[in-house]
């Protein structure tokens, strides 16, 4: 590893794995968080209530942590390559499906397609898009633990959290591609009167190769169109990503040539005795770790805040802060790809060079950035200036992206590189679980008592947090000394 060549080589392959990892994890995304901007149109076309959509993310949001915690069982003992690209192709044929549902729908019950038909099918639509939803929340479990497996492979403990953080940025960057690809397609027919607009009717009607000017047709239309799209597109991106993932990815420096940075490589367990002491570690490291189930609890928290504004970001600044759909846009690519992006590279860079590599400190100290935030956010009245709001909104997303990141990075740490994905598992279930509370807990909430009841349970999630962390103030950096 003292070589030059070695190292320069070494450099070269972690950098190129980052940033495979990275685009192949925005990518799922992609087909992912899509969904969000397309409730709008499901909702005017369908007449879905808030509650059901806030369904749809709560059981995707459960299965998808149980997937995390499946398929990293999987991964610590598989190849993380095979499994992240097929996970992504069979993401992309889910979504595809999904958009075409009501086609799907239609055609069991004997219904052609007609304008205000939406609430005919509907029922029947619910269970059908449910179930392709929750299958598509299984499938997304196979895109993080292949990338933790193969970053602790890659990378010395030293310079994880600076790194992963850098990594953690997909996150930001394909939530962001899935704004500015959805929120643009769907921006242009939604909060527009068409019934009093001759001008929009006519341009809308014609945009759309109609022949009529029936509001009732344009309006089924425009939607019709609209949310149809946020899932074809990225479904199309996401089968050519694929591809390109399953013979762009490396699992481990050896299938390169190049020495292991930390450890042997373990990339597949296969005879019993490798089980048994495989299991024996993990027992040891993961399940019997009392900081892993800690960061696990307070990931359920982070979730909560987080998910309040990503899935539910454009609906509440579009109703209870009066802003236009296409504000709304712009607001929500600020908090994710500027006020995201920036958090994740400098609290990663802070863990390393402020906090000692101590990741659950940083944590901490941004949940109470998040507390004050959320307060001020939500403390803003609505009509007030977009770009007032811009600032705490951005904000939020700034400081909760460091504990997004940093939480899976501490529980990589503490469970080493032979268990990472395992112990990742573990946060991703109790992360997701926090959908019960961000979705469907939100939709009802915000369907009986308005927003308010929603802010307060941000704000008592980041409190929360903050209390968790503290009581693992005192643990070490890692856990490779035992």
């Amino acid at each position: 590893m003292n070589n030059p060549e070695t190292q320069k080589s070494l450099r070269y392959w972690q950098w190129r794995t980052i940033i495979v990892t990275m685009v192949g994890y925005a990518v799922f995304y992609l087909v992912r968080k899509n969904f969000s901007f397309a409730m709008p149109g499901l909702a005017a076309e369908f007449s879905i209530t808030k509650t059901q959509l806030g369904l749809f993310l709560t059981l995707h949001g459960i299965i998808y942590g149980l997937s995390r915690y499946v398929v990293g069982i999987i991964t610590d003992r598989n190849s993380a390559r095979k499994i992240m690209s097929l996970g992504l192709m069979l993401c992309a044929i889910v979504n595809i499906l999904f958009g075409t549902s009501d086609f799907l729908t239609r055609l069991i019950m004997g219904i052609k397609a007609t304008a205000g038909d939406g609430a005919a099918i509907a029922s029947v639509l619910v269970y059908i898009m449910g179930m392709l939803w929750l299958v598509n929340g299984f499938l997304q479990g196979m895109g993080v633990p292949p990338c933790t497996k193969t970053l602790t492979q890659w990378i010395e403990p030293k310079e994880l959290a600076t790194k992963m953080s850098i990594w953690n940025m997909s996150h930001s960057i394909g939530a962001g591609l899935a704004i500015a690809l959805c929120g643009w397609v769907v921006m242009p027919h939604l909060g527009v009167d068409l019934s009093s607009n001759a001008t929009v009717l006519s341009a809308i009607g014609s945009n759309l190769g109609l022949e009529t000017t029936d509001p009732k047709v344009i309006q089924f239309a425009a939607h019709y169109g609209a949310w149809r799209w946020c899932f074809l597109i990225p479904a199309g991106v996401a089968l050519i990503g694929s591809i390109w993932l399953f013979f762009n990815m490396k699992d481990s420096p050896s299938d390169v040539g190049l020495p292991e940075v930390v450890g042997k490589k373990k990339a597949i367990v296969t005879t019993d005795a490798e089980k048994a002491e495989h299991n024996a570690y993990v027992k040891k490291h993961v399940y019997g770790n009392r900081i892993i189930w800690t960061l696990a609890v307070a990931n359920f928290f982070v979730y909560i805040v987080r998910f309040a504004c990503l899935d539910w970001g454009p609906t509440i600044l579009t109703e209870n802060k009066n802003l236009s759909m296409a504000t709304a846009t712009t607001v929500m690519l600020f908090f994710e790809l500027v006020g995201g992006n920036l958090g994740m590279l400098f609290w990663g860079w802070a863990t390393d060079h402020i906090f000692h590599s101590k990741a659950h400190h940083t944590s901490l100290v941004c949940m109470i950035g998040v507390a004050l935030c959320v307060l001020i956010f939500w403390k803003m009245p609505a009509g007030t200036s977009w770009l007032l709001l811009l600032a705490p909104f951005m904000l939020i997303g700034f400081f909760i992206y460091g504990p997004q990141a940093l939480l899976g990075v501490c529980a990589a740490q503490h469970a080493t590189n032979r268990a990472s994905a395992t112990a990742n598992g573990i946060l991703g279930i109790f992360g997701y679980a926090s959908t019960l509370v961000s979705g469907v807990g939100f939709g009802y909430v915000a369907d009986h008592y308005g927003w308010n009841g929603t802010f307060i349970t941000v704000a008592i999630a980041a409190v929360v947090t903050i209390g968790v962390l503290a009581t693992i103030w005192a643990a070490k950096a890692d856990g490779y000394e035992d």
